[in-house]
């Protein structure tokens, strides 16, 4: 099937806009979320020292390097806007590059966006007084202001998130800080006795809080001298990754220690208080407003990029792919994936919504989401949403076989180091983490493959729009 001509102009495409710095702050910017303030707690619970905890840390951080040089490899072979996407059509044929730009749209990239957004909700509670409804319209408005600014073109995009990465990473270095001038240690006691350490599960929480690297692949086409930038990019945002990682998790180490960080789930926020007493809650508060914000941000930024494509390429979704000529923003991307973050955050932040839910599950002869196992909204979207992501990451991975093996004779500016171990490397850790998520997922699971479904019977639908229209 031929793709349809784009209904933008061309002079409304992509521009390379983005220099070396904007690329590393939006790999920054998004993995350093709000994971890392909570995942250091659940990974010393499943391990037996704070030395082992932090080699997984490390581990985490030179897994996600090999992932780098196969994407670093893809992206300088192929520097066309949307990543994945591109791999895909052209790896397995235009049928999956599909399904994989349409669950991006209706299940992975917004259901992480919408996880952040309640994240930012939540913890502005903590700072204002909100009722449970206040917290829904607190995260819907973040994702209309953040959707808005990036409607305005890529240059008020990757200011945005340049300045929230610089903000973040400022208050990184005061948890530090503060952690260097505390004295005291907390008093609470370990929630595991000593080897009952789980370092499968362990490395589950590594690597969750090291996802979303590779979204700088979805803004290959904006990177300005991409052959060179894209690799050092992902390396040097990879390299700063795993630093902050490591100093985090020495910090609370050296101030809380291994069995207190193992009793506690807010450890930074516990840093901050022992050095500012009860100021310290209002600040990592703050903090991890920025965070979310900043991850938010990062993420709606390189995944329009992915929808634009694809309405680009599909006539039943053109209305997708056209661009702004006067911004060069892809408006109608950005407005569909607000759409879609706004209607999760209504499904799984209300009641209401969570009993429709659950009444659509019934028809379908499915038992309602058990919601208080995964904590209401945050939780429920990660968990149903990370099979899908890990899947595709896998795919993505297989991919550099399959090109390599299709097209030999295609130029690759970047060649894996160590090829094919680096990628086997890549591929082992996806099918892992693809297992432990189903795993703790389940039936949520499949609550987050019904709408990609729908993209089966949409594909054929364009198929046959196609064939009638040749």
């Amino acid at each position: 099937m031929k793709a349809s001509k784009s209904t933008a102009p061309t002079d409304a495409a992509p521009r390379k806009m983005l220099r070396l710095r904007d690329a590393v702050s939006i790999i920054v910017g998004i993995v350093v979320g709000t994971a890392i303030f909570k995942a250091p707690t659940l990974v010393a619970q499943n391990c037996n020292s704070g030395w082992q905890s932090m080699a997984l840390w490390a581990v985490g951080g030179l897994l996600s390097l090999l992932g780098a040089f196969c994407y670093a490899e893809l992206t300088t072979s192929y520097p066309q806007s949307g990543g994945d996407y591109a791999y895909f059509n052209r790896a397995y044929g235009r049928w999956l590059g599909f399904i994989f730009g349409w669950g991006q749209l209706t299940v992975v990239l917004t259901a992480s966006i919408a996880s952040m957004a309640y994240v930012f909700a939540d913890y502005s509670a903590k700072l204002w007084p909100l009722s449970d409804s206040g917290k829904v319209g607190v995260a819907i408005a973040s994702v209309i202001l953040l959707s808005l600014i990036n409607a305005l073109g890529m240059a008020f995009g990757k200011t945005t998130q340049n300045i929230l990465t610089v903000a973040k990473v400022l208050g990184i270095l005061l948890i530090v800080a503060a952690g260097m001038s505390a004295t005291e240690v907390s008093a609470a006691g370990p929630t595991n006795p000593a080897g009952t350490a789980s370092l499968g599960m362990a490395m589950v929480f590594v690597l969750y809080a090291y996802g979303g690297w590779n979204d700088t692949a979805f803004v290959a086409a904006e990177v300005q001298n991409g052959t060179r930038n894209l690799p050092r990019a992902l390396i040097f945002g990879i390299a700063g990754i795993t630093a902050i990682y490591l100093v985090i998790n020495w910090v609370l180490l050296a101030v809380l220690g291994f069995d207190s960080l193992r009793a506690t789930f807010t450890p930074a926020a516990d840093v901050l208080s022992l050095a500012f007493g009860s100021w310290g809650s209002k600040m990592i508060s703050s903090i991890i407003m920025i965070s979310s914000l900043g991850a938010m941000n990062g993420t709606m930024l390189t995944g329009s990029r992915v929808y634009a494509e694809l309405g680009k390429d599909y006539q039943a979704l053109r209305w997708l792919g056209s661009w702004n000529s006067a911004r060069r923003a892809p408006i109608s991307a950005l407005a569909a994936q607000a759409i879609v973050i706004v209607f999760m955050i209504l499904a799984v932040g209300t009641q209401v919504g969570k009993n429709l839910i659950d009444q659509a599950l019934g028809l379908v002869f499915l038992d309602p989401i058990p919601w208080d196992k995964y904590f209401g909204g945050f939780d429920t979207l990660v968990a149903a949403s990370a099979p899908i992501f890990w899947m595709f990451f896998l795919l993505t991975g297989i991919a550099i076989f399959v090109l390599r093996f299709k097209e030999p004779n295609i130029e690759r500016p970047f060649r894996i180091p160590f090829y094919p171990m680096p990628a086997l490397a890549f591929c082992g850790m996806c099918v892992y983490m693809l297992y432990s998520s189903v795993a703790y997922a389940q039936t949520l699971a499949l609550f987050a493959c019904l709408p990609l479904t729908f993209g089966f019977p949409l594909f054929l639908l364009e198929k046959y729009l196609r064939k009638g229209a040749d």
